[in-house]
């Protein structure tokens, strides 16, 4: 269980990157990063990176998509963690 988890942890650094550099280009009008490349992540294991992505950066904290769809990325990846690790157990 190691090996998925350090990809895990590697995975969520780079979610936090994708939302530093979309602040970075939202501060300089250059073309930005689309929302579904920001959000579609987070239901693939990265929901903590972009939780932490958008806290650190203060980026699309006051839209409303973010504030439900993230949480509940992260609520989704639990239960899956939970219902690999339940299924693995049974095996």
């Amino acid at each position: 269980m190691k090996v998925p988890a350090f990809t895990i942890a590697i995975w969520n650094l780079i979610i936090i990157f994708i939302y530093g550099i979309d602040k970075y280009r939202a501060r300089k009008n250059l073309w930005r990063i689309s929302e579904k490349i920001l959000i579609f992540p987070a239901f693939l294991f990265g929901s903590i990176g972009a939780m932490f992505g958008m806290i650190l950066f203060n980026h699309k904290t006051s839209k409303i998509k973010f504030r439900l769809l993230i949480p509940l990325s992260f609520i989704f990846n639990s239960l899956l963690i939970i219902l690999i690790v339940y299924v693995a157990g049974e095996v």
